[in-house]
C-alpha cells in the first residue's frame, strides 16, 4: 500500500486519467473528490464487496439450476 500525505486542495493522479482531490478535512473525516472517465466504475468498498458477494451468490444459483436441468 502506498501512503501519501495531502493537504486540503491537493490531488493525486492514478493511471493518468483519474484524479483524487482532498476537498475538506473535518476532525477524523476527509472528504474527497474523484474525477474519472465515465466508463470507470467507482464504489465505496463496502458497496463493492456487497456487489461481489451478490455476484458470487448468483453464479452459485445459476450453477445449481444448470445441474438440476441436466438431471
Amino acid at each position: 500500500m502506498l501512503a501519501l500525505t495531502r493537504k486540503k486542495g491537493e490531488s493525486l493522479v492514478v493511471n493518468n486519467n483519474i484524479e483524487i482531490t482532498v476537498l475538506e478535512i473535518r476532525g477524523d473525516q476527509v472528504k474527497i473528490g474523484i474525477s474519472a472517465p465515465k466508463e470507470v466504475p467507482i464504489y465505496r468498498k463496502e458497496v463493492y464487496l456487497q456487489i461481489q458477494n451478490e455476484n458470487k451468490a448468483a453464479l452459485n444459483i445459476d450453477a445449481i439450476a444448470s445441474l438440476k436441468d441436466l438431471l
